[in-house]
């Protein structure tokens, strides 16, 4: 009995010991519970279109906070049946539970395990993850504290937000994108159980980087609630048998990383670091459907390009080890530096013959190419084929998988294009694709390409025209420039077919993109006179050139500096502003700031004559119907088009610019360094089909619209002119007394631009 009395002592001393220790040294200096009873989660900067489509996002942490109430049953019960069964139950400690846990980490050095959910939040709020008997103290502390200041929906609120689960993800909502791009409302059972299973180690239930050891924790999750009755018998088989799509990576709502890009810079330098991780949200003008139609109008024409152009060959190669393991490694070293670029995939080449080629995926799947997926390629399955084309084992290739399944081979193209949309009365963006890939190359050509416009300049030269007399009845020589001019001795411009008409109309020449008649028309103008008009039109006079061959476009704009300009016509004489951003919010939805849109046809922004818009809309609707750009009226079946072809000397740059209704859009295509796109390639074969299948969906269920006529306008002598050119005025006829050279000229430079 003494001795029994001794241990007993002996314990009260010990627990009264540990009583003080934790209540005299522990408890005052645990942390404030501000941080759960204030939660205030890291919720990534996010970026949407007009019509609410996610564009992008941008943090260190993937997470979406969902209040509990939202938070669909399958999950909470999932949860709770895997990591907390009596959750609702307890006061945050389950005593039965840790007590087994207790003598589990007694014998093996406090490998803990039964934690509650409570316990699990003060852990991951409050503690490291190091395991001693300190930390456990602090965490049974901290525990009880949460208990008695959160309801136990607050507390469950608080774990399903905040607890990581893989991938730079937190919370379920985030993780529900990441691995299958899915809301949480979305998500079947066994996608369900599937999430719940990565807490238990985030590293090795990844369904990423792991999906057969996240399928066996699946199964023990789903079994649990078969156990705790929470699911039935069918429900567990289809759960268990249901096959799962794994994404892997935020999949966003449509293709708009160059637009996401320019906000993301832009909130950066407004809100600094908070800009990722409080919430913010933004709302673009950009139209989901204007967006997604032009991505894929920029992709598909660029690679028709690049296919009319022929294949270049592997864009690597490696050599394939003997031994297995060895060869599988290697494979996977050299996918990854070759990441895929949206439906263009990497892949190596295992087998090959003229007849089919095998290959191997990042995903661990072989393919099989054969029959016309090998047409593209077939130079380099030629046994003779250069060493640089020849396919081979080892060679890195990209491929293309069709809507049957089949196969072919295909290559990344070397060209770039773009394209921008604006609401010419707004300015608002509708559209803007500053590249083939963003995450190639993520130089924006939208706002920073600056390029020679080429003939998509001469509107401008023939807008300044019409306010010295000129109309489009005017009658210009269309002849090569005298070869005795001083002018000629130093650049003779000529036409880029070769071929000279004569006396044609100034609406003809422009159709036609006639060089020799927009030089004329220049020369008569002023350069001087012309750099001044072209001002009123947003563009610099810094980066056009003073002298005749502004005319054909060798100075340089960006592609929405062309679209704004353009916009001027569409509109009716009026200067806009490319405007992106709609309003930013927080977290919660409160407005931090709103953008209202620009007033349409205010005085103060009238630049040119609402005469001289008329005119030129009507001379550019000519190059729709029956000029360069003919092919836009005929594909897209309206006669409201309008707009331009601009082709560079040697075709180094080829553009579309044009609008119809309240849209004016522009298209490029050309090499990041400057070179030829070939002999015959003109903006009507590089950049115009950009531009129709892109507005194909900007106009889709609109009426054609008809302009009104101004005051001041007659057309009672064949074609528009200005009321106060009537009646022997103005400008009838130019240059119509000079003949053509006899001989052809001798030039130092040629330029060609027609097209």
């Amino acid at each position: 009995m003494k001795w029994i009395a001794a241990v007993l002592a002996l314990l009260g001393v010990v627990a009264g010991a540990v009583l003080a220790y934790v209540f005299l040294v522990l408890a005052p200096n645990l942390p404030a519970l501000d941080a759960v009873t204030d939660y205030r989660p890291k919720i990534p900067l996010r970026i949407y279109t007009a019509d609410n489509a996610l564009i992008g996002e941008f943090g260190e942490e993937h997470r979406e906070f969902v209040p509990i109430k939202d938070i669909p049953e399958k999950l909470k019960t999932a949860l709770l049946s895997t990591e907390d069964a009596r959750f609702y139950d307890h006061s945050g400690i389950d005593f039965i539970g840790a007590g087994r846990a207790v003598l589990a980490d007694l014998r093996g050095g406090f490998h803990q395990g039964a934690s509650t959910i409570t316990m699990q939040v003060a852990r991951n709020f409050f503690l490291s993850q190091e395991k001693t008997v300190n930390r456990k103290l602090k965490e049974l502390l901290l525990t009880t504290r949460i208990e008695a200041a959160l309801s136990k929906d607050q507390i469950l609120e608080l774990y399903m937000n905040q607890i990581y689960l893989g991938q730079r993800t937190h919370g379920f909502a985030g993780a529900a994108r990441t691995y299958f791009n899915k809301s949480l409302n979305d998500l079947s059972l066994a996608e369900a159980a599937m999430l719940v299973g990565i807490p238990k180690n985030p590293v090795r239930h990844n369904p990423v980087s792991n999906f057969q050891k996240a399928k066996q924790r699946q199964e023990v999750v789903l079994k649990l609630m078969l156990n705790r009755g929470v699911i039935t018998e069918a429900q567990y088989d289809q759960a268990l048998h249901e096959k799962i799509t794994v994404t892997g990576k935020q999949i966003y709502e449509t293709h708009a990383d160059y637009v996401a890009e320019m906000v993301r810079q832009s909130i950066v330098e407004e809100y600094k670091e908070q800009a990722y991780t409080t919430g913010i949200k933004v709302y673009t003008t950009l139209l989901k459907a204007d967006q997604e139609a032009a991505y894929d109008a920029v992709r598909n024409n660029v690679m028709a390009y690049d296919q009319r152009h022929g294949y270049r060959g592997p864009e690597a190669f490696i050599q394939l080890p003997a031994d297995e393991d060895e060869r599988d490694d290697a494979i996977d070293e050299a996918l990854r530096k070759h990441p895929s670029s949206d439906k263009l995939l990497a892949a190596v080449v295992t087998e090959v013959s003229t007849k089919v080629v095998k290959a191997e995926l990042a995903n661990g799947d072989t393919i099989v190419i054969d029959g016309d997926g090998l047409k593209f390629a077939a130079a380099g399955l030629q046994a003779k084929a250069k060493s640089d084309l020849k396919i081979t084992p080892g060679a890195l290739i990209r491929v293309l998988q069709d809507q049957k399944k089949r196969w072919s081979i295909t290559q990344l193209p070397e060209v770039e294009g773009s394209y921008v949309a604006l609401n010419a009365e707004t300015g608002a963006y509708r559209a803007l694709v500053g590249g083939f890939d963003f995450n190639r190359k993520k130089f924006n050509h939208v706002t920073s390409g600056w390029r020679q416009p080429g003939s998509s300049m001469k509107p401008f030269v023939y807008s300044a025209a019409l306010e010295k007399g000129f109309s489009p009845s005017t009658l210009i020589n269309d002849v090569q420039l005298s070869a005795t001019s001083e002018e000629a001795l130093r650049w003779d411009p000529r036409n880029d077919d070769g071929k000279y008409d004569g006396p044609v109309t100034m609406r003809t020449a422009l159709a036609k993109s006639k060089n020799v008649v927009s030089v004329r028309i220049l020369k008569a103008v002023g350069v001087s006179n012309a750099q001044n008009w072209i001002s009123h039109f947003g563009f610099s006079k810094d980066k056009h050139p003073d002298n005749l061959t502004l005319a054909l476009g060798t100075g340089s704009v960006t592609p929405v500096q062309l679209a704004a300009a353009y916009a001027v016509f569409a509109n009716g004489g009026y200067q806009i502003q490319p405007n992106l951003i709609t309003k930013i919010t927080d977290s919660k939805g409160n407005v931090l700031k709103s953008y209202p849109a620009p007033a349409i046809a205010q005085d103060a922004d009238r630049v040119i004559d609402s005469r001289n818009a008329f005119i030129m809309d009507a001379m550019l609707r000519e190059v729709t119907r029956s000029g360069t750009a003919a092919a836009a009226s005929i594909r897209l079946g309206r006669h409201d088009l309008a707009g331009k072809t601009g082709t560079t000397s040697d075709a180094v740059d080829g553009w579309f610019a044009g609008y119809a209704g309240n849209v004016v859009a522009v298209a490029w295509m050309g090499y990041d360094t400057p070179k030829s796109l070939g002999g015959r390639e003109f903006g009507a074969t590089l950049a115009l089909p950009i531009w129709i299948d892109s507005m194909r969906a900007a106009l889709a269920g609109k009426a054609e619209v008809q302009r009104a006529v101004p005051e001041g306008l007659s057309n009672a002598e064949g074609d528009w002119m200005y009321a106060e050119f009537l009646n022997g005025g103005g400008v009838r006829t130019l240059d119509m007394n000079e003949a053509a050279p006899a001989t052809p000229a001798t030039t130092n430079s040629q330029a060609g631009t027609a097209q």
